[in-house]
């Protein structure tokens, strides 16, 4: 067999990061810097996020033309300080999902990360039908990134990694809030 024969063919892979320990969104922005040491083109859609000011919106603008941040959500439903309806959360996550299948097939992406898609169907503003189809549509060469807690049994059957991020011990037990640069 030569060496030809022996290489294996690359595939894109359908990555998860789940759980309700902290690091999911850190994980696949992890993998946003790998990626761009090989010249990749990144995609990143928030589907959940979009209210608050955090670190990574900044962070991520550096990337550019590399990499391109799409901010989606109206922010967390129905926690701290939402006071938009569920229709308005619903609008704008079908919003982030068209957007999810239009740049997963464009062509121009090496890896596309969809953020907190895994909540935006946990909560019912994505549907479990459009998750399956939105995975269905991953053309074979793309690398598509998932993240966010309670992701399906489904989901977690296609996927070729699953990483689930547990929650051990966090500073917010000892009183300790947010830091920026660290958690936002």
């Amino acid at each position: 067999m030569d060496a030809r024969e022996n290489k294996q063919k690359e595939k894109g892979l359908l990555i998860v990061y789940t759980g309700h320990g902290k690091g999911k969104t850190t994980a696949a922005l992890g993998m946003t810097i790998r990626a761009l040491g090989y010249g990749w083109q990144v995609c990143i859609i928030q589907f959940i996020k979009g209210s608050w000011k955090y670190g990574e919106m900044d962070g991520i603008k550096k990337l550019a033309p590399n990499v391109e941040l799409n901010i989606m959500g109206e922010g967390f439903v129905g926690i701290i300080d939402d006071n938009k309806s569920f229709e308005e959360h619903r609008a704008a996550a079908r919003k982030a999902y068209d957007l999810a299948l239009e740049k997963m097939q464009s062509g121009k992406y090496n890896l596309v990360i969809l953020d907190e898609l895994n909540v935006a169907v946990s909560l019912g503003l994505i549907t479990r039908d459009e998750l399956q189809e939105l995975v269905g549509k991953k053309p074979e060469q793309l690398h598509l990134v998932i993240t966010g807690r309670d992701a399906t049994e489904w989901l977690i059957g296609q996927a070729d990694l699953v990483t689930e991020m547990k929650e051990i011990k966090h500073p917010y037990q000892k009183g300790i809030l947010a830091q920026k640069g660290v958690d936002y």
